[in-house]
């Protein structure tokens, strides 16, 4: 047993407990999601008096003000927001709930393990397609959506990991995330990087993810594997299989597991990401715009249309 058991205060445990419960409650109910936050993220940073003379007329900073309205996450925007095939109706929510999670962490209290775990936790239930109980969420993870997120039980994320959602992810039970972890499911075309694929990824039970490793769009790391330290996982890991290396391939297989955990040969690692995208359509009333405006022949090539480069032989890259 490498962890003991820690507990707060009496007193202080109640507090906590009777807070989170509130939140809860109230994103649970009736209230609108954004009235929600902006009403807790004003309490949590201690701004309720300059909130309040704010909203009664009185003059404020400029810079008061912005911060003021910051509080409110339909004053604000978040990267995946611009995506033009996200689902609008379920993204109105997370947003909310998203924004919460991002500005708790920028709070002291996000530090209190104790309670952050427990109100991370509850958001999770919110904000997550599915999570399951006793999971710990560390400071600094973010998320695309987080409403294409399926979590298991007894889950673990440590600090400073992305978990992108942008098609679907699938996380089993008893999973450890460690620090800096990437985990993709959308990949942009190497000629046209506007032309984004995204899969379903998916993290079994048991499963390990170490420390500033990465894992491909559409990729499984399987039942009771390892992923090393900074590998960079770019097919299937068979179960009970630890895998090192960029690319990453699998060196072992756990000590006891021998006689059930397929073998490889070479320890290559099998690339099954077409059989797990995810298809979309973009609503025709969506206005796309090309940001980096690239041109996307080489010289004396005759021109390239982005349905071209879409449909070229080459492999897609993470982001």
């Amino acid at each position: 047993m490498t962890k003991r058991h820690v507990s707060l205060p009496a007193a202080a445990a109640d507090g906590v407990d009777r807070f989170i419960e509130s939140v809860d409650e109230r994103l649970s109910g009736p209230e609108d999601t954004c009235e929600v936050v902006t009403d807790v993220l004003v309490d949590l940073f201690g701004d309720r008096e300059a909130y309040e003379a704010w909203q009664a007329g009185e003059d404020v900073s400029p810079a008061t003000r912005v911060r003021l309205q910051g509080y409110d996450p339909c004053n604000t925007t978040l990267e995946s927001e611009y995506y033009a095939e996200k689902d609008e109706d379920r993204f109105e929510e997370s947003k909310h709930l998203q924004w919460l999670w991002r500005q708790f962490d920028a709070t002291p209290m996000a530090d209190n393990v104790a309670f952050a775990l427990q109100f991370r936790q509850m958001l999770a239930n919110h904000l997550f397609d599915e999570c399951g109980d006793n999971c710990r969420f560390f400071k600094g993870i973010t998320f695309t959506y987080g409403h294409n997120i399926s979590v298991g039980d007894n889950v673990v994320v440590h600090d400073d990991v992305h978990l992108d959602d942008r098609g679907k992810l699938t996380v089993g039970d008893r999973v450890s995330i460690s620090d800096g972890v990437h985990i993709y499911s959308h990949d942009h075309d190497l000629v046209d990087q506007t032309h984004v694929d995204n899969y379903h990824t998916i993290v079994d039970d048991d499963a390990r993810v170490t420390y500033d490793a990465m894992v491909r769009a559409g990729c499984r790391v399987g039942e009771n594997a390892v992923v090393g330290a900074r590998a960079m996982v770019q097919g299937d890991v068979p179960a009970h299989h630890i895998v090192v290396g960029t690319p990453a391939k699998s060196v072992k297989i756990k000590p006891g597991w021998e006689e059930t955990a397929e073998s490889i040969d070479d320890g290559r690692l099998t690339h099954r990401q077409s059989e797990r995208e995810i298809h979309h359509e973009i609503d025709n009333e969506v206005e796309i715009f090309d940001e980096f405006q690239r041109t996307l022949s080489p010289p004396d090539a005759p021109p390239t249309t982005p349905e071209a480069a879409q449909d070229a032989d080459t492999p897609p890259t993470s982001e």
